[in-house]
C-alpha cells in the first residue's frame, strides 16, 4: 500500500509537471486529465477538482488575452490619433501664420474739366476689390500674393468702371513677392517680385499709391538710443526688357535704381519728426532705336516733354505734434529732376492732417512742373494724372462702424497739359469722389 501510494503521488506530481509544461490549450489539458483518471493516477474527486481549476485557468487566460488585445488596439488607435493630430496641427500652424486681407470700395466720381468743349462733366461709378494672402513660410521667409480689379493693366489704378451691360470684371495680379529677413541681421529685408513700395512716401506727386514696383529691394532699420531710428532702402526695378531694341542683355533694359535714407526721432515727448531723402534714377530712358531715331518714351507721358529723361532727387519730412486737443501732423516733399530738358523741373507738396470727433481730415497743396516727375507714375487722380499742374486736395473720412468707412475727396487742380484741353492751355479740373469702403 505504501508503494502504491508512492506511485500514485509520483504519477500525480508528474501529471502536474506535465500540465505546467504544456501550453494552455483546452484540448491538451482536458486530454491529460482524462489520461490521469483512466490509469488511476487520480480519483474522481481529484479529477473533478482539477477540471474545475482548468476551466477557471482557461477563463482567466481568455480574459487576459482579450485585455491584451484591447490594449493593443487602444495603443494603435492612440498612435493613429497622434499622427492625425500631428498632421492637423501642422495644417493649423500654417493657417495660423497666414493672414487674408482685403477691401471693397464703391465710388461715385464726378470730374469737371473746363478744357472740355461745352464744359461737359464726367460722372461715373467705380468699384475696387482687392484680396491678399500673406503667409509666414518659416521664421525667416514671408510671402505675399494679392489680386485686384482694374479696367486695364494701368499700374496707377485698381478701379473698375461699372459699365458695359453687367459684364464680368477683370482680375489682375497686383502683388506677388518673397520677403527674406534673416535672423542673423534683425530688421533687414530682402524682397523680390512684384512688391509694395519699399520706400517711405510723404506725398503722391512722385508715386501713385497704387503702384507696386517689380524687381529686387533691400531695406534696413537701425534703432539708436531712445526713440531714434535710422531707415534706408535700395532697389533695382525692371520696367522694360530690351527697351532700345539692341539686344536682350541686362544692359539694354529700361531700369530704375532707387535709394533712400532717413531717420525718425523725438524732439520732445509730444514732438516727433521724420526726415529723409531719396534718389530715383532711370537707365536707358532715352528710348533710342537702333537707327538712332528718338521714339516716345513710355515714361515721358501725361504732360512730360516727349523723350524726357529722369533722375529725381527728393527730400521729405513729417512733424507729428501730440499733447493737443487733437493730433496734428505736418508733412511735405520736394523733388527735382536733374535730367530735365528745360527749367520745368521742380515739384513740391505741403500738407496737414488731423482727427477730431471721429473724422480724419487730410489737406495738401502741390505744384508740379511739367518735367519734375515721371508722368507715368504720378498721382492718377489729381488733374487727371497730369504733370504741369497745381492745386489742392482735401480728403475727409469717417468710420461709421468697425472696418467700414465713408469718405469724400475733392481735388481742385489747374493743369497746363491736360489731354482734354482744346485751344486752352490752362484748364481747371475739379474732381469729387464719394467712397464707401469695407476692409477685412
Amino acid at each position: 500500500m505504501r508503494l502504491a501510494s508512492t506511485k500514485t503521488a509520483a504519477a500525480l506530481c508528474g501529471g502536474f509537471l506535465l500540465a505546467m509544461s504544456v501550453p494552455a490549450s483546452a484540448a491538451v489539458d482536458a486530454k491529460l486529465l482524462d489520461m490521469l483518471k483512466a490509469n488511476g493516477s487520480i480519483t474522481n474527486a481529484q479529477y473533478s477538482e482539477l477540471q474545475a481549476e482548468l476551466a477557471k485557468d482557461q477563463k482567466d487566460q481568455q480574459i487576459a488575452r482579450q485585455a491584451q488585445q484591447e490594449s493593443n488596439e487602444q495603443i494603435a488607435a492612440t498612435a493613429k490619433k497622434t499622427t492625425e493630430l500631428s498632421t492637423f496641427d501642422q495644417k493649423l500652424a500654417w493657417a495660423a501664420k497666414t493672414q487674408f486681407k482685403g477691401d471693397v470700395r464703391f465710388r461715385e466720381e464726378t470730374v469737371h474739366n473746363d478744357g472740355v468743349p461745352n464744359n461737359k462733366d464726367q460722372d461715373r461709378q467705380r468699384v475696387r476689390a482687392r484680396l491678399g494672402a500673406y503667409s509666414e513660410i518659416n521664421p525667416q521667409v514671408d510671402t505675399g500674393i494679392r489680386i485686384a480689379t482694374g479696367s486695364n493693366d494701368d499700374p496707377r489704378s485698381t478701379n473698375q468702371d461699372l459699365n458695359n451691360y453687367f459684364d464680368k470684371k477683370q482680375i489682375w495680379l497686383d502683388q506677388g513677392y518673397v520677403d527674406y529677413h534673416p535672423d542673423a541681421i534683425k530688421n533687414l529685408h530682402l524682397v523680390g517680385g512684384k512688391m509694395p513700395q519699399q520706400w517711405v512716401s510723404m506725398g503722391d506727386i512722385i508715386w501713385d499709391s497704387d503702384i507696386n514696383p517689380e524687381g529686387l529691394s533691400v531695406s534696413y532699420k537701425y534703432p539708436l538710443s531712445g526713440s531714434t531710428e535710422l531707415f534706408g532702402s535700395a532697389g533695382h526695378y525692371t520696367l522694360k526688357d530690351n527697351v532700345d531694341g539692341e539686344g536682350v542683355q541686362f544692359k539694354h533694359d529700361l531700369r530704375l535704381y532707387a535709394g533712400q535714407l532717413g531717420a525718425r526721432f523725438a524732439i520732445t515727448d509730444n514732438l516727433k519728426m521724420t526726415l529723409g531723402g531719396s534718389i530715383y534714377a532711370y537707365d536707358n530712358d532715352d528710348d533710342i532705336t537702333p537707327g538712332g531715331t528718338s521714339i516716345p518714351s513710355a515714361l515721358a507721358v501725361n504732360g512730360n516733354t516727349p523723350g524726357e529723361q529722369f533722375k529725381l532727387y527728393e527730400g521729405f519730412g513729417q512733424l507729428d505734434i501730440g499733447g493737443l486737443p487733437m493730433p496734428l501732423s505736418l508733412y511735405g516733399q520736394v523733388v527735382n529732376n536733374k535730367d530735365a530738358s528745360n527749367d520745368q523741373d521742380t515739384g513740391w507738396l505741403a500738407g496737414v492732417k488731423t482727427k477730431f470727433y471721429g473724422f480724419a481730415v487730410d489737406y495738401n497743396y502741390r505744384d508740379v512742373q511739367q518735367n519734375a516727375v515721371v508722368g507715368a507714375f504720378t498721382d492718377s487722380d489729381f488733374a487727371n494724372g497730369f504733370t504741369g499742374s497745381r492745386g489742392s486736395k482735401l480728403k475727409v473720412s469717417y468710420d461709421i462702424d468697425k472696418n467700414f468707412a465713408l469718405g469724400a475727396t475733392y481735388f481742385m487742380a489747374n493743369s497746363d497739359y491736360t489731354n482734354a484741353s482744346v485751344n486752352k492751355k490752362d484748364s481747371d479740373i475739379n474732381t469729387l469722389q464719394l467712397d464707401a469702403e469695407a476692409k477685412f
